[in-house]
């Protein structure tokens, strides 16, 4: 049993639960009754995440990140964050860019938390393992799938497709690709599903990426080589929606009208691609932390549930940076 079937018995929320559980005063009276009356009908024992709450400590979870700066990071740790704190359990965030010996920084911070969430190419897959085999419980996100972890990710594969298939139906058929899919592992998936789909066309892509970093000076600079080179790509497929306005003002600066003269696209929809009319693939962000969130409650609760592996769909959005398409409509 788990403090969800607590819960669901009362009619109360898990965090509640957790309140009635440590004795706090915001909890009436009859209903920690009701809640303490359930955890004996069902058995329930809590974890170490109960107990300490029980004693009134705070429970921690980690989040290993690879960089804390950002609009995407920004949501899925709000996405994350909102559902651990609903949960009773404050979070440790670990941002891996630029520190050295990111290994021995998750390794330590195992040593500190109740369970750990672990995003994209923070750390090697040997120190997930390690991190694993002490018995922590651990959930990966936005990463493949190592050992017999939990792992949720986004989907590349559908969106990529439909991506493509509305840019030829614009015309296009010379097409650079901008961010280095080498740092991420969202981004190697996006790269290689963006190639798939050009070649099921019939369609050459492009022989390499301009690799660059995934902000919006990186991608002000590659796009300035990409519209460069002869003959000009004819759209711009960008790792990311901060790439994608880097390249939009790029091709401002050139001179180039967007979407005329070159098609611009990025991937994530953050608040500023709606505002840009960027055409994108819109990702599940908040949904993405917050499932890592919930789904590490279950492990900290119990290590007997099944592995869960959970691709979450992604969404096509159209706009106006790759032009108008007379069968499609554009959503905010």
């Amino acid at each position: 049993m788990t403090i969800y079937e607590v819960a669901q018995r009362v009619g109360v929320s898990i965090a509640t639960v957790s309140r009635a559980l440590r004795s706090s005063g915001e909890v009436a009276r009859e209903t920690r009754r009701r809640v303490l009356e359930a955890v004996e009908e069902l058995q329930f024992r809590p974890s170490r995440l109960g107990q300490s709450l029980a004693e009134g400590r705070h429970a921690a979870n980690g989040i290993v990140f690879p960089d804390l700066s950002g609009p995407y990071y920004a949501e899925v740790i709000l996405g994350y964050e909102e559902v651990a704190a609903e949960l009773g359990s404050s979070v440790l965030i670990l941002a891996t860019h630029g520190r050295t010996d990111p290994g021995r920084k998750v390794l330590d911070l195992a040593r500190r938390v109740d369970g750990m969430a672990i995003m994209g190419r923070t750390v090697s897959d040997g120190v997930v393992a390690q991190v694993a085999a002490t018995g922590m419980p651990t959930v990966l996100l936005a990463r493949p799938p190592v050992g017999e972890l939990d792992t949720v990710t986004t989907d590349s594969d559908a969106s990529a497709r439909e991506l493509v298939a509305h840019l030829l139906a614009h015309g296009h058929r010379r097409f650079a690709y901008l961010g280095d899919p080498d740092e991420s592992s969202d981004v190697t998936a996006r790269y290689g599903a963006f190639r798939a789909a050009l070649v099921d066309r019939g369609v050459r892509p492009p022989r390499a990426p301009l690799r660059c970093a995934f902000d919006v000076p990186a991608g002000q600079e590659a796009a300035r080589r990409a519209l460069a080179g002869s003959p000009r790509p004819q759209a711009l497929v960008c790792a990311n929606d901060e790439v994608a306005l880097g390249a939009l003002a790029a091709a401002k600066q050139l001179g180039l009208s967007v979407p005329d003269d070159v098609a611009i696209v990025g991937w994530d929809d953050v608040m500023a691609a709606r505002y840009a009319g960027l055409t994108t693939v819109r990702q599940p962000m908040r949904e993405l932390g917050a499932t890592a969130a919930r789904w590490l409650q279950d492990r900290v609760a119990s290590s007997r549930l099944p592995v869960r592996r959970e691709v979450l769909r992604t969404q096509l959005v159209i706009r106006t940076s790759c032009g108008q398409h007379p069968n499609e409509m554009e959503v905010p």
